[in-house]
């Protein structure tokens, strides 16, 4: 439920800034008569995605043996990635987020089309929401479904309480140190997914090596007892992970922290003067 309800939280808040950004700026170039497409598109972006999250979750909890591994463990590949390009994305482009957004509704507003700006939230929205939407399910696959609702729906409601808070009553927030935070705790749960992912496959046959357990803490912390079904949903945790599990949860961690390496400069050139 908390996995779900941070990646929720912070999908949603993510979603609130970039429809308040939109808005602020058509309101403040006075082009009121728009509001009302960005609106739209806001609206009709959430309503798909729900249904795309609905529909992967009914996918997932439809098909047989062994299909339904084969679909979980591709999922959580999938949301791997997704989730982590989208960490790394918000940590060191998203300083130019506001600029590019502007620049986007000055490219639309100039087009003359009638849903230019309908078009802009709506991709905007629907990116965020597609995310949520494949992170939600694969939670439902690794945990419980209805713990992964209401967590979701706690996250929602949380980040448009402080996405209106932030518009509309002026909050201060450290955005920066939010998404940081939230960053590492959702690099966490991604690489559990990505084990959980190596286990699904094991199980059907697929990735036949180095399947002998790394250790067994059944005794000691069950898969299904509380904390233990807690730790799985969150962090990923087996009591009895294979040693290919291990293995693939210590690789997730190499790639990041070259690729955080890797970031970090590319941001530092970028960001570095130019002399002539």
């Amino acid at each position: 439920m908390f996995a779900a309800g941070l990646v929720t939280f912070r999908e949603g808040l993510e979603a609130a800034l970039i429809v308040g950004i939109v808005i602020s700026y058509l309101s403040k170039m006075g082009h009121q008569t728009q509001l009302r497409f960005a609106w739209v598109g806001v609206i009709l972006a959430m309503i798909v995605s729900a249904l795309a999250a609905f529909g992967l979750q009914w996918v997932g909890t439809s098909l047989e043996e062994p299909y339904e591994q084969i679909f979980e463990g591709s999922m959580m590949f999938l949301a791997v990635g997704v989730l982590t390009w989208m960490i790394f994305w918000m940590r060191y482009q998203g300083r130019f987020m506001k600029r590019d957004l502007e620049h986007q509704v000055e490219t639309a507003l100039a087009s003359g089309a009638a849903f230019g700006v309908f078009g802009l939230t709506f991709l905007a929205v629907f990116r965020e929401g597609i995310e949520t939407a494949l992170f939600l399910s694969v939670s439902a696959f690794a945990s419980d479904a209805g713990a992964t609702l209401i967590g979701s729906v706690i996250g929602l409601a949380l980040a448009m309480a402080v996405g209106y808070a932030i518009y509309v009553m002026a909050m201060r927030l450290n955005i920066r140190l939010f998404f940081d935070v939230t960053s590492i705790l959702l690099l966490v749960f991604a690489a559990g997914l990505f084990a959980h992912g190596i286990h699904e496959f094991q199980e059907i046959g697929w990735l036949p090596m180095l399947t002998q357990s790394a250790w067994n803490t059944e005794g000691v912390l069950s898969n299904g007892s509380f904390v233990g079904s807690i730790l799985r949903a969150l962090v990923g945790y087996n009591a009895t992970p294979s040693v290919l599990e291990v293995i693939a949860y210590i690789f997730y961690w190499g790639v990041v922290l070259v690729a955080i390496r890797y970031w970090t400069q590319h941001l530092s050139a970028r960001l570095a003067p130019t002399h002539a």
